[in-house]
């Protein structure tokens, strides 16, 4: 099997533990995912199956869009509620006054990972370190954020704001630091991931539904192709005599008439062959996906 699953992942579960999961269900060896999600949260986690993995590094890549739930009031060592409380505040601050502060977190942005990430220091992961008590310095690193947009707030301080950022956003340490600009702290107590790349959470299925799907033999249904990641781009067919040199790897040029620029490119037979940017009808493969024989 090739292709890809949009998973509308479950709370308290791992991206690893439904990649692991999938994995012996439909007996694939080779199973991916297209960035992790915290086990807190839920929504959407693209599944690259077979051949497909190899376009999984694109979803990866992607801008991402979040619903979080921001708890002002509160700072927790992890900054999200599943960790311990390090400070409890009052809050006196006002939606309007949480709107007025948004535009400071949106571009370009620098954020200092949270000690509770896998980001690695002299071999470490920083959250065993964080895990034994040791906190280390980090470096900022820069981050987009296209948009920020309050959806609700209710009496008890928690509100939900729409995010879309680039890779590598730490949703909690955006929450930690929104809540610090504020002077009353926050902390991120609920979210869910409603677009990763082309793949919203409309598109989504439960996991329950994936294995039941599984079992009557009608998970194909379900399946979207490999070059579905590629949405955004144009097509063009070459012919049989091309598609030999593409899959030889000999420099392979297209007769036909097409603009330079990146394009998804098939077989006469409708096959995926491969991602390919081209320039003056010369062929460059960035990502090839055909079945090797």
């Amino acid at each position: 099997m090739n292709g890809i699953i949009v998973i509308d992942k479950p709370a308290d579960w791992t991206s690893h533990d439904v990649i692991a999961k999938l994995r012996g269900a439909l007996k694939q060896k080779r199973i991916g995912h297209g960035g992790t999600l915290d086990p807190m949260a839920t929504g959407v986690l693209p599944v690259f199956i077979g051949r497909a993995t190899r376009a999984a590094e694109f979803c990866e890549n992607a801008d991402k869009e979040y619903i979080a739930e921001l708890q002002l009031g509160t700072v927790t060592d992890t900054q999200d509620i599943t960790g311990n409380v390090l400070q409890k505040n009052d809050v006196t601050v006002s939606a309007d006054d949480l709107v007025s502060i948004l535009p400071q977190f949106t571009g370009a942005i620098k954020q200092i990972p949270p000690m509770y990430s896998a980001i690695k220091k002299d071999g470490k992961k920083l959250y065993e370190l964080a895990r034994k008590g040791v906190e280390i310095p980090r470096e900022p690193h820069e981050v987009f954020i296209s948009e920020l947009e309050l959806m609700k707030s209710t009496p008890d301080n928690k509100f939900s704001i729409k995010i879309t950022c680039s890779k590598g956003t730490y949703i909690r340490t955006l929450c930690h630091d929104i809540g610090a600009a504020l002077g009353c702290g926050g902390t991120l107590s609920a979210l869910r991931r409603t677009r990763a790349g082309v793949y919203s959470i409309d598109m989504a299925h439960t996991l329950d539904d994936v294995l039941a799907a599984i079992l009557t033999d009608s998970v194909s249904d379900i399946v979207k192709p490999t070059d579905s990641i590629f949405s955004g781009y144009p097509a063009i067919t070459l012919t049989e005599s091309e598609v030999q040199k593409a899959k030889n790897g000999a420099i392979c040029y297209t007769q036909n008439s097409v603009d330079n620029g990146i394009y998804k490119v098939y077989a006469p037979d409708g096959e995926f062959l491969l991602l390919g940017d081209i320039t003056g009808k010369k062929i460059k493969t960035i990502k090839s996906f055909f079945e090797v024989q």
